[in-house]
């Protein structure tokens, strides 16, 4: 079992930069051998795919509608991933959701209880 808890959210101002986090615990010595995300759903809307990393190699992936304005990174000491979100948007305004997969497979199975994120023009 993976226990999953996100911090960081709030309100921010347009243009400005914010940092989650997302504390892992449980079975963390399987860790390495699986992709940690962010998703986020806005009011109305589906779910969205934001970022990934695969905790082993670091390799990364980004949503198009954040590419290039957010980075995904973790700290294996302390068993956190975080999400360094800049120049936001206010259609970047949504509740954050970190999420991680069972093992290798790209399938999300464990979520955390989300962070909203509000971003006020």
């Amino acid at each position: 079992q993976v226990q999953l808890v996100e911090s960081g959210g709030g309100l921010v101002q347009a243009e400005g930069s914010l940092r989650l986090s997302c504390a892992a615990s449980g079975r963390t010595r399987t860790f390495s051998n699986r992709h940690m995300g962010w998703f986020r759903q806005a009011p109305g809307k589906e779910r969205e795919f934001v970022a990934s990393i695969l905790w082993s190699s670091g390799v990364t992936r980004y949503g198009d509608s954040v590419k290039g304005r957010c980075t995904i990174s973790r700290d294996n000491a302390k068993n956190t991933v975080y999400l360094e979100m800049n120049r936001l948007k206010t259609e970047d305004t949504a509740v954050y959701y970190c999420a991680a997969t069972r093992d290798a497979v790209y399938v999300f199975d464990y979520w955390g209880q989300g962070t909203q994120v509000t971003v006020s023009s």
